[in-house]
């Protein structure tokens, strides 16, 4: 009896001394992560902060050599080349991620499906900046916002597309079989219950891809080009934070080097922002499958 305990005091402190270690490496794993990411927040907000004013939101560039001005037109440039990008590629990640899931058993289609998306996701921007000027902006003879929406869809698409089916596949199988076992069509099952089901880890792909294209200069600068003065249309060239941030970061002037930085700290907040806000939105009953 006496063995008995002594092994079991001892199996006792080995799975508290196990259950500490692994809660330490996960703490310090946690610390690692979020550290660089801190300190990156810091210095933008050090560097930035200062600059960030009334006109920085509400003017347009001022003429090289001229002090002030402000990224009103590059701050709607992007909200309205990523608003394109998101309402042409996540439909399209979507379906074909639950083309995937549900729909490509032990079809050739859904296997190259698979390896187009996996090859796409590691292929560099400035690759698909190329692509979409040339398949694109070379076209249309000029440069334009809906070249540059198209390419960021395309960006985005993969991920949506692989995130969309491993979260369907993550949905128990057996509610598939209660909706069929009550005649539902399965077009209705996959509507109904599969996505509802799988919606916040949906969402969280969609946030992925988002956060991605968000800040991507290479695909902007071979289709939107940027432009100096307000949008005047999706068929036009058109300003985006990351083409005005690279622009000024690589020019001699310090007062638009103070810009660049504070475009960058705006970018960055805009990104946390939005992502929040789908973070909100996803936490609400609705999308969890609540009433």
């Amino acid at each position: 009896m006496a063995n008995q305990l002594r092994a079991s005091k001892a199996n006792v402190n080995r799975r508290a001394f196990e259950n500490a270690m692994v809660t330490g490496i996960s703490v310090l794993g946690t610390i690692v992560v979020l550290v660089p990411l801190i300190a990156i927040l810091v210095y933008l907000i050090y560097k930035g902060a200062s600059s960030l004013n009334v006109a920085f939101f509400t003017h347009i560039p001022k003429p090289v050599g001229e002090t002030g001005g402000g990224m009103a037109n590059s701050i709607m440039g992007s909200c309205i080349i990523l608003l394109l990008a998101s309402l042409l590629g996540i439909p399209v990640g979507i379906a074909g991620g639950v083309y995937l899931a549900e729909f490509s058993a032990g079809k050739t289609l859904g296997t190259v499906i698979r390896f187009v998306a996996d090859v796409l996701n590691g292929v560099p921007s400035i690759v698909m900046g190329i692509a979409g000027y040339s398949l694109i902006v070379v076209h249309q003879k000029h440069f334009s916002a809906f070249a540059a929406g198209i390419t960021l869809a395309i960006m985005m698409v993969p991920t949506v597309t692989r995130t969309t089916e491993e979260m369907l596949r993550t949905v128990p199988y057996a509610l598939r079989e209660a909706a069929y076992g009550l005649g539902v069509p399965r077009w209705r099952m996959v509507m109904s219950i599969s996505l509802r089901t799988a919606a916040p880890g949906i969402i969280t792909g969609c946030m992925l891809a988002f956060a991605r294209v968000a800040g991507e200069t290479a695909p902007l600068l071979f289709t939107a080009f940027g432009s100096q003065f307000w949008p005047s249309g999706l068929n036009q060239p058109m300003a985006a934070l990351p083409l005005q941030i690279f622009s000024y970061a690589m020019s001699p002037y310090d007062d638009w080097h103070r810009l660049a930085w504070a475009g960058s700290l705006v970018l960055i907040t805009l990104i946390m922002v939005s992502v929040g806000l789908v973070r909100y939105v996803t936490s609400r009953g609705q999308l969890k499958g609540g009433h």
